[in-house]
């Protein structure tokens, strides 16, 4: 196996273990009850999946992934060692992870809003990772095996195809969007996350969507809003601290209200 195909497969494994080790370190700061969206309490009681049946979902659709971008690694990678030796410039790799971002999440934007809006899609396929009211970091990932190949298997194909990436340039690629995509979901609302000073689709905006009131809006994910607000579907909200302890994201009144 030479250096190429390494770089493949590694792009394939390497987000798999960073999705646990991250998760875990969330799981260790879940603890800190002063920077939760919700109580431990609410995480028990809420939620109507248990966290050993999300750890086998997880693992279940982690597999098929990685089997299916093996697959496709396989069958498609007659150049991959030409695009493993080209080193490229800084600007360059900027390019191709601002195009990456933006064709991930128009994928996800469209695909995510779909599922919502078509009743046997949602019924059948994408109510299971809204089984997670109060979503936490391990549970990112927890979907039907059809939406997970669909929205990330699909998605991460057409970003690393249509951005012109090497596979090894994939490999940071997808470790970064896997390390935010975990941080979308832990729940927390940590002081000097970066991800929370960059971007504006945090932790918090997620939290929006997990709840009742906003299943119809923000549906972007996992990088910017910007889908959200051309088309309609950005809810604003306030992050205020509750009396227990921690923080709680409310939607701007006249959305609560509709």
């Amino acid at each position: 196996m030479d250096f190429a195909i390494s770089d493949e497969l590694l792009g394939t494994i390497v987000p798999i273990v960073v999705y646990w080790i991250y998760s875990g370190i969330y799981v260790c700061l879940g603890s800190f009850e002063n920077y939760r969206l919700h109580s431990k309490t609410d995480e028990d009681e809420k939620n109507l999946v248990s966290k050993q049946t999300v750890v086998k979902g997880v693992l279940l659709q982690q597999s098929v992934q990685a089997v299916v971008a093996i697959l496709l690694f396989t069958l498609s990678g007659s150049d991959a060692g030409a695009s493993a030796q080209q080193s490229s410039s800084f600007i360059t790799l900027v390019r191709q992870f601002v195009t990456a971002m933006v064709v991930l999440d128009t994928w996800q934007y469209f695909l995510h809003r779909y599922m919502h809006e078509n009743k046997f899609l949602y019924r059948h396929v994408h109510s299971l990772h809204h089984r997670l009211v109060v979503p936490y970091a391990f549970g990112a990932l927890y979907n039907h095996p059809v939406e997970g190949l669909l929205g990330d298997t699909v998605g991460g194909a057409l970003s690393f195809l249509l951005s012109g990436m090497s596979p090894r340039t994939s490999i940071f690629f997808f470790s970064f969007a896997t390390i935010k995509t975990v941080d979308d979901h832990c729940g927390l609302m940590l002081p000097g996350n970066p991800f929370h000073i960059f971007f504006r689709n945090n932790s918090a905006y997620h939290d929006i969507h997990h709840q009742l009131y906003g299943t119809k809006y923000n549906f972007s994910q996992p990088f910017f809003v910007m889908w959200d607000r051309i088309l309609g579907t950005y809810m604003p909200y306030s992050l205020e601290k509750r009396t227990e302890g921690g923080f709680e994201a409310r939607p701007t009144k006249e959305f609560k209200d509709d």
